[in-house]
């Protein structure tokens, strides 16, 4: 049987999040399957890159470290947004031109989540017809939400009722991605509306994906903020991560969070201070000025 194919972005500071989620992938795996990890890491110590390597199951996962400057093509160019957020959050958006041609169908991750179910149960869905498979964003739900949509659909030609995914998630179609030249069109989509991109990367997907993708079940994607009015498949910790001391959401997906990090080699682990969170976005602003990247 082939291995599942997942991929996901990470710089030092969240490995520690990444160590937990493969951690939650393995335990909930169907018997027979195994997992290769593309890990599009940004600046990753050598330290962590080896903590995280012996806190894996080698029977099941295969980790591939990619270096964050090494995934984007020749060519192409990041888009230069004004938000906090890392630049690493635009690598999903090259998956297709890294990943050996002949896998078609891929996963993406953010690291900040913990999976429930058998992650092999989402490689099932039919993508014939789509570019990707996501999940509603349920803090957003369509385009004319005025705190986070896409506040000038009408300007793009866009109904103010297109649903709108959250870009945590992502099961992708390479081959259609690559036929329809998605990574420029989304580039370009946020290079020429910086303004109205609050969430840059989850505001071009939306809109150039906009009614081309699969919608799967919300228990697939459920937020750390809402209650669960049943068990989710995955907890995505939006907002304020279980790593840090200011985390006051459900104690109980702390507890999940916990429970696969103390089978880590960051079983000793501390939560972190709010001084370090800021100093973290601060560094992330500063990156995204740094000449390498223009």
């Amino acid at each position: 049987m082939k291995p599942l194919n997942i991929v996901v972005a990470s710089d030092n500071h969240y490995i520690i999040l990444l160590a937990a989620l493969i951690k939650s992938i393995e335990a909930n795996l169907s018997e027979g399957h195994t997992i290769t990890i593309y890990i599009i890491e940004d600046n990753v110590s050598s330290n962590n890159k080896l903590k995280l390597q012996k806190s894996i199951d080698t029977n099941i996962t295969t980790l591939v470290w990619k270096e964050m400057n090494s995934v984007i093509p020749e060519g192409m160019k990041l888009p230069l947004d004004r938000s906090s957020y890392p630049l690493n959050i635009y690598m999903r958006l090259f998956i297709p031109y890294f990943i050996p041609e002949e896998i078609e169908r891929v996963l993406y991750l953010d690291v900040d989540m913990i999976v429930l179910k058998d992650v092999a149960t989402l490689f099932e869905n039919d993508l014939e017809k789509h570019v990707i498979a996501s999940v509603l964003d349920p803090r957003i739900i369509t385009f004319d939400n005025s705190w986070g949509g896409v506040l000038n659909h009408d300007e793009l030609g866009l109904s103010g009722k297109t649903r709108y995914f959250n870009t945590g998630l992502i099961l992708m179609n390479t081959k259609k991605w690559r036929e329809l030249n998605i990574t420029e069109k989304i580039i370009d989509c946020i290079d020429n509306n910086k303004k109205f991109a609050n969430y840059p990367d989850q505001y071009g997907l939306n809109v150039i994906l906009a009614n081309q993708w699969l919608e799967l079940s919300p228990l697939w994607n459920h937020f750390s903020t809402i209650s669960p009015n049943e068990t989710p498949y995955l907890i995505h910790f939006v907002e304020r991560k279980p790593i840090y001391k200011a985390y006051n959401y459900s104690e109980e997906f702390k507890k999940i969070f916990y429970f696969y990090l103390k089978q880590t080699e960051w079983k000793n682990f501390k939560a972190i201070g709010e001084s370090q969170r800021y100093i973290k976005k601060i560094k992330n602003i500063l990156n995204k000025f740094k000449p390498s990247w223009l």
